[in-house]
């Protein structure tokens, strides 16, 4: 142990000698990490999102193959388990539609979801409140627009007239909804949105807040099996992390590829100078070895080194991802719709770089340190 803290200690002591391979080696591992964690930010802070929005004790009902009526949302309502309010059963309709809106960063057209919802919206989603203006008012063209929606998309913001399918619809009010997914969403009047495409007495789901998330699997099985119905309930945390699923593999998929083939490129950049580093120190690990340090502390030395490097380029890639991407908005297709979200550099992230840049650092310093220990000490001598 004494001859590995000395040994360790001459190592690190000669690194200014040789700043500038080893800051080529750093850079390496700078690169690698930072576009592991911008990469893989973006998976979290998607997931983060639809973690925001599903609920445990929340079902989604769909007809299969058919949308809902009034008679089956009153069914629905009869249910076990379905919790009551002031005004009944908490169940509600939703009609869903598409529009497209410039987006403020491109100025290109983008799908926003355009949600009718009925009465109610607080006792089913209760993380909703508006922030600013009003509720729209039922029969009437007002909209009120979720203040992720408001930042992604032009002419949403309060007071504005949004023209769409034949109808001016005006932005009465500013919501907020938890930070999840329909925050990204317009709302209005589930009766008016259904006139304005000629669905009346349609509903593309129902949303129901349930007394418990225990009460589910009774309240699922009286209602799938009920043979004057023809539909199916999921859980909305089930729904959404299932939607989150499929996005997130994708981008772990891409990201994991473009992150092995920059290491794999910096950790052979790494064994390169390091091996560089070892040639021209050949004279004095020979001359440790002919003292008599064994194999091990030079070994220990020439690998610490590596990982040193790749502590140094990880926690400087680490503090540079943090600093420009955690918050970082930016939005991505969810649902068939443009979702916001924001970049999110959590502490496992950070964790999973800075293992992976000591891994690269070990693998990188590994086999110049094995020829290090290896040298034959008459040889190095001559050679030297």
């Amino acid at each position: 142990m004494q001859q590995i803290l000395v040994v360790c200690a001459w190592n690190f002591r000669g690194l200014p000698g040789r700043l500038r391979p080893s800051a080529v080696a750093v850079a390496g591992f700078f690169g690698v990490v930072l576009v592991f964690v911008a990469v893989l930010s973006i998976q979290q802070g998607f997931s983060a999102v639809m973690a925001d929005t599903g609920s445990n004790d929340v079902a989604i009902v769909g007809g299969n193959n058919s949308p809902l009526d009034d008679n089956a949302l009153h069914a629905i309502g009869q249910a076990p388990g379905v919790a009551q309010g002031a005004n009944g059963p908490l169940v509600m309709g939703t009609f869903i539609a598409s529009a497209q809106i410039p987006t403020r960063s491109s100025g290109l057209l983008g799908s926003v979801n355009f949600r009718g919802v009925g009465a109610g919206i607080s006792g089913v989603w209760p993380k909703f409140h508006i922030v600013r203006g009003r509720l729209f008012k039922p029969g009437l063209d007002e909209i009120i627009v979720g203040r992720k929606a408001e930042r992604l998309f032009k002419g949403l913001s309060l007071g504005d007239t949004f023209n769409w399918n034949h109808h001016a619809w005006k932005v009465v009010g500013i919501f907020a909804d938890g930070g999840g997914i329909r925050e990204s969403e317009i709302w209005t009047d589930v009766g008016q949105l259904q006139a304005a495409y000629n669905a009346i007495n349609q509903y593309a789901n129902a949303y129901v807040r349930l007394t418990s998330p225990e009460a589910f699997p009774a309240f699922k099985q009286a209602l799938e099996h009920n043979p004057r119905l023809s539909i199916t309930a999921v859980q909305e945390s089930t729904n959404f992390r299932q939607t989150a699923r499929g996005l997130s593999t994708v981008i772990t998929l891409i990201g994991g590829i473009i992150t092995l083939l920059m290491a794999i490129g910096a950790v052979f950049g790494a064994i390169n100078i390091l091996y560089s580093n070892i040639a021209n120190r050949m004279q004095d690990i020979a001359t440790l070895r002919a003292l008599g340090f064994a194999r091990l502390p030079i070994l220990c030395a020439m690998m610490l080194e590596g990982v040193a490097l790749g502590l140094c380029g990880g926690g400087a890639g680490v503090l540079v991802a943090y600093l420009v991407f955690n918050g970082y908005q930016a939005s991505t297709l969810g649902n068939g719709a443009l979702v916001a979200f924001n970049f999110a550099v959590t502490p496992g992230l950070i964790v999973t770089a800075l293992v992976l840049a000591v891994v690269m650092g070990f693998i990188g310093g590994l086999f110049p340190a094995l020829r290090a220990a290896r040298l034959p000490v008459a040889q190095a001598l001559r050679e030297t």
